[in-house]
């Protein structure tokens, strides 16, 4: 079995850091700070140097983006949908019924999501409490009707698509559970859903990508790892993070050979933080395989309809 070890990156270090995404057709790196409610971009060097060029506020909490087709960045923020354009306006599209409000007033906010090969927007919800059963996930599809597609999850987390698409995972960081179904690209639809990896008496399943070999990258919250599973649940690699809260990982650089890893420092004491300084700091490693860049939205950016 592989072990690595990752080194930190440049950029300063985020609250809540997670969902790196790579967009190729900018040559940018993409995370969010979740709780500081940023968009943060970088530049990624064939050395593997990361350098921030942005931050840009996108709502209260921002929990995830995708690159849009023609310009600008789709974000999972607040209760809903906000484009965050080139200027760096702020626009919210939708706000989902039956979502948003405050940690106080026991209110659900967005978490993970990610664009499939088609370029919908699949984006899950969680409780502030993380209260079971308390969250969903929706598809943002290409007529710009959004539409459930699950719902009682508790922390709906880490998307990804097998290289051919027909595969989605999806972890469930309540449980700690990791599925795969099968998924239909032409229709946005899943189907025959069964549990990959159960971590419920481990750290946490959190954010996720899919390499090139169809093999499954997942950062485990509270564990300081990556780990990779071959699509049947072998696992093949450990990539060892000095920072417990590995929240979400891509791949990213010119050749798409480098693991970016985010980190976070929610829920952290003060004796945590002074042991752990570069917690929410983002960490990269060489694992030897390449990942695929992000797909990019490519549905309307206005007159969003939920289905009932």
């Amino acid at each position: 079995m592989q072990r690595l070890t990752a080194i930190p990156a440049a950029p300063s270090a985020a609250e809540h850091g997670e969902g790196p995404r790579w967009d190729a057709e900018r040559g940018e790196l993409l995370w969010v700070d979740i709780t500081g409610g940023l968009l943060r971009r970088a530049t990624v060097g064939a050395d593997g140097g990361v350098h921030e060029v942005a931050a840009s506020p996108g709502g209260d909490t921002v929990g995830a983006v995708a690159p849009v087709a023609g310009g600008g960045w789709l974000l999972a923020a607040g209760g809903g949908f906000t484009y965050l354009a080139e200027d760096g306006d702020a626009r919210v599209l939708l706000e989902l019924a039956g979502e948003g409000g405050s940690e106080e007033s026991g209110g659900t906010r967005m978490n993970d999501a990610a664009c499939d090969p088609a370029g919908r927007f699949l984006a899950g919800t969680m409780a502030f409490d993380q209260r079971p059963g308390a969250g969903a996930l929706y598809c943002l599809d290409l007529d710009g009707t959004v539409r459930t597609l699950l719902d009682g999850l508790t922390v709906s987390n880490g998307l990804g698509w097998s290289p051919d698409g027909g595969t989605f995972y999806l972890a469930d960081s309540g449980p700690g559970l990791l599925r795969a179904f099968d998924y239909d690209v032409a229709a946005g639809t899943l189907s025959a859903g069964r549990v990959l990896l159960d971590f419920s008496s481990d750290a946490v399943a959190d954010g996720l990508t899919v390499d090139d070999e169809g093999c499954l990258w997942t950062a485990l919250w509270g564990g300081g790892q990556v780990r990779r599973y071959s699509p049947d649940g072998e696992l093949l690699a450990v990539v060892a993070v000095p920072v417990a809260q590995t929240s979400a990982c891509c791949f990213a650089g010119p050749g798409r050979d480098l693991l970016v890893v985010t980190t976070s420092t929610e829920g952290m004491s003060a004796d945590d933080l002074a042991a752990q300084p570069d917690a929410g700091r983002l960490f990269t490693a060489r694992p030897g395989v390449t990942g695929p860049a992000a797909s990019s939205y490519r549905g309307p950016l206005g007159a969003l309809r939920q289905l009932p």
